[in-house]
Parts: structure tokens; sequence; C-alpha cells
């Protein structure tokens, strides 16, 4: 059953992330609406102080409409922008001059109007107090005032708050999400191993469990009781068998906790195959099943460290064997095929059904329960096979078992010299 992935730290992760993010967002926000008000206070000023300096150089502007011809304004960009008006008021704060269509522009405007040049003040006019920017200019008769309505300029910022508004949460779920997914890819091995320790650690007590049991049942039933010393050894005997047993197992997982740990690997040297399976045939061919093996006339060599694939080789042998039984035959075979050599291993036993090969490798998995076993060995020969980048083939063999075939990447033989 696939492990399944706990959300729980890419979740914080995703939650950070995005709290960072949204502060982040906050303050460009503030920064870019900083800018923007100053942006469009300047170009405001600007266009009043365009118009403040035409009407000094004609003085009949004043009497014009706003937004008719001859109106000025060479700088607005935006023909659709809000008029700009003009006041001429005396010394007493009185308008003795305005633009047609201009708001009443109330005394106070000049109350505090002490120094000369241009000042900029922002007021209320009209029956509504609709707010305008003015630039009051001081002259030898009173003040020449150009004011302007800010209603583009609030509905500018108003557009902008809205789209940020709006962009905001969706800028965030996406940053959320986003770090979410990358959490969980990011997390995933880490809780896949975690996963597999944890299997292995409970596959591993159960395992080490059953023979222990059994030691200690015989144990028990051999001092319950006198017996003759043919009894005693019956009972030795089967405490041998589970401590063999037992010692097999500790030494499958201390093998694989070590080839976990990624330990230097030894250093690759050309292997021949051909010769590697006519030793395992020799090896294994006092086991009981009928062993040939098939092999060409010449080295077939790949690259990987020599006492790993002896292990791998070990390994689909071992398990051939004790699932063809005594009076089955094993086969071993190394072909060529393109650029890639295999190392097959067939047997005449039960086979392996299609359900179980895609749990073929997982640790103290046994495809059947005949023969005897850790449920380990296959464990390690796919740990070999992938780190010596080789390629796994599973089906039936034409002698009714199963066929197990492993393919590497071909060594030329002249990388390989046969000691003298």
């Amino acid at each position: 059953m696939k492990a399944r992935m706990r959300p729980g730290p890419a979740v914080k992760v995703a939650t950070v992330a995005t709290a960072v993010l949204a502060a982040i967002y906050v303050a460009a926000v503030l920064l870019l609406n900083l800018l923007v008000g100053a942006h469009l206070t300047g170009q405001g000023e600007a266009r009043l102080a365009v118009r403040l300096s035409d009407v000094r150089r004609d003085p009949s502007q004043l009497t014009r409409p706003a937004n008719g011809p001859g109106a000025g304004q060479p700088d607005d960009l935006d023909a659709d922008s809000a008029p700009v008006y003009l006041w001429a008021a005396n010394t007493a704060g009185t308008v003795t001059a305005h633009s047609p269509g201009a708001p009443p522009l109330p005394a106070s405007v000049f109350r505090h109007d002490r120094a000369g040049g241009d000042r900029a003040v922002m007021a209320g006019l009209g029956p509504r107090a609709a707010r305008y920017r003015l630039k009051l200019a001081r002259t030898t008769t009173g003040w020449t005032v150009a004011g302007q309505s800010l209603a583009d300029d609030v509905h500018t910022q108003n557009l902008l708050r809205n789209a940020e508004i709006i962009a905001g949460p969706l800028v965030l779920a996406a940053m959320f999400a986003g770090a979410l997914v990358v959490g969980l890819r990011a997390l995933a091995p880490v809780e896949q191993s975690r996963r597999r320790q944890l299997e292995f650690t409970a596959d591993a007590s159960h395992e080490l469990r059953t023979p222990l049991s059994v030691i200690r049942a015989e144990t028990d039933v051999a001092l319950s009781a006198p017996r003759e010393a043919a009894g005693y050894r019956d009972v030795l005997t089967r405490i041998q068998g589970e401590t063999e047993r037992l010692h097999q197992l500790i030494e499958d997982m201390l093998w694989l906790a070590r080839f976990d740990s990624r330990p230097p690997p030894p250093g690759d040297e050309p292997v021949d195959l051909a010769m590697l399976a006519l030793v395992c045939a020799d090896r294994f061919r006092s086991v009981g099943p009928a062993m040939t093996a098939d092999t060409p006339g010449i080295p077939v060599l790949i690259n990987a460290p020599p006492e790993w694939i002896d292990r791998l080789a070990g390994v689909l042998v071992d398990n051939a064997c004790r699932y063809a039984g005594p009076a089955g035959r094993v086969r071993i075979r190394v072909q060529a095929e393109g650029s890639r050599v295999s190392l097959v291993v067939e047997d005449s036993g039960p086979g392996i059904p299609e359900a179980d090969r895609s749990r073929l490798f997982d640790r103290f998995h046994r495809a059947t329960e005949r023969g005897s076993g850790t449920g380990l060995g296959l464990a390690i020969g796919d740990s070999i096979v992938r780190s010596t980048g080789g390629r796994w083939l599973v089906g039936d063999s034409s002698l009714g078992g199963a066929l197990m075939s492993v393919s590497w990447r071909h060594t030329q033989p002249r990388a390989f010299e046969r000691p003298s």
C-alpha cells in the first residue's frame, strides 16, 4: 500500500511563506500608493503652474472657458481630464474675475497667504464642497489662482486600490498553493524515508520475533522434563536451524542498513558476467536442483563493483534453488543484446503471480509461501541493481517457473585485460 504524505509540515511551510509574502505585498502596495499619489500631486501642480504662467502672459484667459478653445493646457495628455479654472482676487480676497463655470472661491483661501511666490493648497469648493487643488500666485493687485478638481486623482487612486484589494487574495492564494505543492514535493522523499524506516522496523520486529519465539519454546520444552539424549539432540537441531535463520536475517538487515546510509561505493571495475555465472553455478550445484549454465565463450563485461554483482547473482540463484526444490531445474544464462548484456536466472518452481510482481522487491515480502527465506534477498538485489544502473525483467520461464533478468550497459572487451 502506498504511504500517504502527511501535509502538516508542508502546510506550515506554505503558511509561513504566504505570511512573509503578505507582509511584502502590503509594504509594496503602500509604497506604490505613495508613489502614485506623489506623481499625481506633482503632475497636477505642474499643470496649474503652466496655467498661471499662461495667465501672466495673457490675462484675457481669465474670461475664457476653462475647457474651451484657447484654454491653453498644452501639457495635458488626457483630453478628458478635469478643467483647470482661473480666478483673480484683490488684496481683500474678493474675486474680481474668473473662468466661466468656476465654483465660488472662499476668502478663507487667502487668509494664511503671507509669503510671495506660488503656493499650493487644498480646499472644498462649490455646494458639495468638492475637493480642489489650488495654486496661488501673488500679484501687484492681489492674487491669481488656478484650480482643478481632485475627482480624477481620487478616481485613479480608487481604481488602483480596488485592483490591489482584488489581486491581493489571488496572489496570496496562488502563493500558498504553489508553496504547498513545492513543500509536498520537497518533503516527499523525507516522508517516504520515514515511512520505509517505520515499516522496516515493524517488519523486522515481526521477522525477528518468529525465530526467537521458536527458540524460546523449544528451550522451555527441553527444560520442562528430563528426556533422552536423542530428544535433546532434536531440540538443539531445531534451535540451530532457527539460529541460522536469525543470523541470516540480521546479516541481511545490517547489509541493507549500511547500503541505505550511502557509504562511499567500492570502485567500479570490469566484471565478466560469463565467468561469474559459471562460478555461481558451480557453487550452488550441490544444493539439489539440476543446475545448468549457458554462457558465451568470450568475456561479457560490465562496469560495477565485483562483490555487489556476486552478491546479486547469489541472491537470484539461491531464490531459484529454493523455489525449484531438490528435484527441480535451475538455468543461468548470460546473453548480449545490442549495447546491453543480461544475467538471466530461471527455475522450474511455482513462478511469480502477476499480482505479486509489483511488490516483488519490497522488504520482507515473499511471492509464495514455498521455501524458507528472510524476504530481504530481492530487496538487497534491487538496491544493487539500482545502484549499478541495471534494469530488471521479471517474467515466466520456459522451465515452468520464474524468470529473473538484469541487464547492464556493455563494456567493450578492450577495457578488460585478463591477468597473465
